[in-house]
């Protein structure tokens, strides 16, 4: 017995018919998502925007801790390894440095992707991040940076997380490559 509904029905949607079932007495777990779009373009962004969106729900679950989003969580960490450089000398500081600068392509894009001045926005960003407004973010609705925060825009932590280590990794291994990174963990 794979279960019963009430109704079971072929329903027209345009120029394509689905099947829709309805009045499931014991509804499980699962649901369908009916993409509809124009043109095979659209239907393949939407198709990629639902599957990020479950990705994050994933993240979500398997970790359950939100952290400020706008690209504040990424500057943060770009001006604090940009301080620990400071203190170091050599090819560590260069490496140091440079992975701190990469950081900041992350609210660069996101401001970018946001018809603003990229320069100015991460410049600002950076400022208020210096000045210990630590949950100031890129704040695309607004066109500003505000506190993210307050504004309600978060982000799961596993994320970012999973972001940084994957790149790290890629970084890594074509550094391992190139014979330039000793193999030692």
């Amino acid at each position: 017995n794979l279960g019963s509904a009430e109704l079971v029905e072929e329903v027209q949607t345009g120029t394509s018919k689905i099947v829709k079932v309805t009045g499931i007495a014991v509804p499980g777990q699962t649901v369908t998502v009916l993409i509809r779009g124009s043109n095979k373009l659209v239907l393949e962004e939407a198709d990629r925007s639902i599957h990020d969106a479950l990705c994050v729900i994933r993240c979500l679950v398997k970790k359950r801790a939100l952290i400020a989003g706008g690209g504040a969580p990424e500057i943060e960490l770009s001006l604090q390894l940009m301080e620990y450089a400071n203190s170091l000398t050599g090819v560590e500081q260069y490496c140091f440095r440079s992975f701190a600068e990469a950081l900041e392509v992350i609210p660069f894009t996101l401001a970018e992707n946001a018809g603003l001045n990229p320069i100015a926005t991460v410049t600002e960003l950076r400022t208020k991040h210096a000045n210990g407004e630590k949950t100031a973010g890129i704040n695309v609705r607004k066109g500003a940076i505000t506190n993210i925060l307050e504004e309600n825009v978060v982000q799961p932590l596993l994320v970012s997380i999973s972001a940084i280590q994957l790149a790290s990794e890629t970084v890594r291994s074509i550094l391992k490559i190139d014979d330039i990174v000793n193999c030692v963990r």
